[in-house]
């Protein structure tokens, strides 16, 4: 009896310390090379929508105590292979003070100057290219818009008489050729004047691309924002490309109705910004 008693005690150990090789392993890609990230706001959009399901790669800009999956690792100075994103990347970061996961898009490097005057950006005292597109219909279903979006207001319904949101977008070009759309919901928002405000060392400036609709630099951090530019080091990857995206439909016990809930459409979408070679 002894013997099998042994030999159970061995099964177990080795049980466990699989299970530890493995959790060690996921923790070790999460935090270095690429994790899984899920959207639950309309911050983003037009670009990415609540129940989207991203793939954040971890190395471009190095790696910090943000990089470390889970909220693991003490916060602390310093980056190993740091490189600065490049304008117009949208990244997941931990907000400074909550340590909570935002994801938003780089507007301002460190040295640039920020100003929006009327909801229109400036960079270093030029304006930023904005064309006006013609209106974004997205088809509304249980995700979309959020619980707490103020897209409500831009809900129609269509020839077939489903409801779709009908958006206000704006194309911005940035230095350096950066190009997407935006949502501009019009005048009166208190985010449409801030700054001038010059982007310190080791800083960036963020902003979520619904303009109108995104607790970001602009945004005091008692009101859910980021408290102006953010350290680098809270920087944890980069967005790179929707792995699925899901419309709220879903029921857990019931696998048919996650494919279901599919929105076919957005899997494969590339998350980097189209760039002009002549923009400047």
């Amino acid at each position: 009896m002894a013997k099998n008693k042994t030999r159970d005690d061995g099964s177990w150990g080795k049980l466990i310390r699989d299970i530890v090789v493995i959790l060690l392993l996921v923790l070790g890609i999460h935090s270095c090379v690429a994790k899984p990230f899920y959207i639950p706001s309309d911050s983003m959009m037009p670009v990415l929508r609540n129940g989207d399901r991203l793939i954040v790669s971890k190395y471009p800009y190095g790696w910090s105590y943000s990089s470390v999956s889970f909220h693991l690792a003490p916060k602390m100075a310093g980056r190993w292979f740091a490189k600065l994103p490049e304008r117009g990347d949208i990244v997941v970061l931990e907000h400074p003070v909550t340590r909570i996961d935002y994801i938003k898009r780089v507007i301002g490097l460190p040295g640039d100057t920020i100003q929006l005057t009327n909801g229109e950006l400036s960079i270093n005292g030029k304006p930023v290219k904005r064309e006006v597109q013609p209106l974004l219909a997205i088809p509304v279903d249980p995700n979309l818009p959020s619980s707490d979006s103020s897209l409500d207001r831009f809900i129609t319904r269509g020839a077939d008489g489903r409801e779709v949101l009908e958006l206000p977008i704006v194309r911005e070009t940035l230095p350096g050729g950066a190009t997407f759309d935006t949502i501009d919901m019009g005048p009166g928002y208190t985010t449409d004047d801030y700054g001038p405000i010059k982007v310190p060392a080791d800083h960036l400036f963020l902003m979520g691309d619904n303009r109108d609709g995104s607790a970001d630099s602009r945004v005091a951090t008692d009101q859910k924002g980021l408290g102006g530019p953010v350290p680098f080091d809270t920087i944890a990857g980069r967005a790179e490309i929707i792995s699925f995206s899901t419309d709220g439909t879903a029921i857990w016990y019931n696998p048919l109705s996650w494919f279901n809930a599919l929105r076919p459409d957005r899997a494969g979408t590339d998350l980097r910004p189209e760039r002009s070679s002549t923009a400047k």
